[in-house]
């Protein structure tokens, strides 16, 4: 074992940093369970989505911050987020991953420290009365500087592409169980492993969908040069509920996220951090 995976496994093992990432885990899981009650609101036409009540992870947390004690909460999200990141930085950075899956494994270790450290870092913001961009409006302004641009809508189809494949592969990892060679159950009985099985199951799918839905409307935008169409996770929810049994599929999709928060918080304990 070289000297920096014999680092890594050491910090890894020791028991602050296992409570840290497992904090982590629930504080992410806390986030899903905000999204999924806001697409509940969405669903049922309480939110207007004038600036508050955006229907993606920055307007569910900015929802907290208007409730009594939310700032408190807001901090506990953002510092056990930060826990998250720093994890995710150690498992992306560390070990010999020489295979394709492997390698797959680790670019999500990156993408999951940079989702968690915007999210932390708006919880922070939030936290201090300060207002959070949406990632949707980070994201319009992308896609409209690059419509703008001669060559522009080859790359943001090329974006809504790369989105819609990592959704699908999101959904891929839940559905064919992959996470479950993650998770430690040996010392719980077999129904309760077959429980959280399902959940992620359906809480991966549910987070694939929503996300390769999303990475449609950018294409979507691209093709008709109108960026104002590929605001991501807000207009996704917002357009799905505006369809054909809309607040039926909307509400199917809050218990998806629903189920996949729950999964995370059964996932901090289960999961092997090493």
């Amino acid at each position: 074992m070289s000297k920096s995976n014999q680092v890594h496994h050491e910090v890894a093992r020791s028991a602050p940093f296992q409570l840290a990432a497992r904090v982590g885990l629930v504080a992410y899981g806390v986030v899903h369970l905000l999204v999924a009650w806001v697409c509940v609101q969405v669903a049922l036409g309480d939110l207007d989505g004038d600036g508050v009540g955006k229907a993606d992870k920055t307007g569910a947390l900015q929802n907290l911050a208007e409730n009594s004690g939310g700032g408190f909460v807001l901090w506990l999200i953002a510092v056990g987020l930060g826990f998250a990141v720093l994890w995710q930085l150690l498992e992306a950075g560390t070990g010999a991953r020489n295979s394709r899956k492997e390698k797959l494994l680790r670019v999500m270790n990156f993408g999951e420290a940079i989702l968690f450290g915007y999210l932390a870092y708006s919880a922070a913001k939030l936290a201090k009365g300060k207002p959070a961009s949406s990632t949707d409006e980070a994201q319009l302004g992308l896609i409209g500087s690059l419509l703008s641009k001669e060559w522009g809508k080859p790359v943001v189809i090329f974006i809504g592409l790369a989105i819609v494949a990592a959704g699908l592969f999101v959904a891929h990892h839940g559905w064919s169980k992959q996470f479950h060679g993650e998770q430690d159950f040996r010392k719980v009985s077999r129904s309760t492993e077959r429980v959280v099985i399902r959940l992620g199951q359906v809480g991966y799918v549910a987070l694939g969908a929503v996300y390769a839905g999303a990475g449609v409307l950018v294409i979507v935008a691209a093709v008709q040069s109108r960026p104002e169409k590929a605001t991501g996770l807000d207009v996704a929810l917002r357009t799905l509920a505006t369809q054909p049994y809309g607040t039926v599929l909307l509400l199917i999709v809050a218990a998806g996220l629903a189920a996949f928060a729950v999964f995370t918080f059964l996932d901090a304990r289960f999961r092997k951090v090493h």
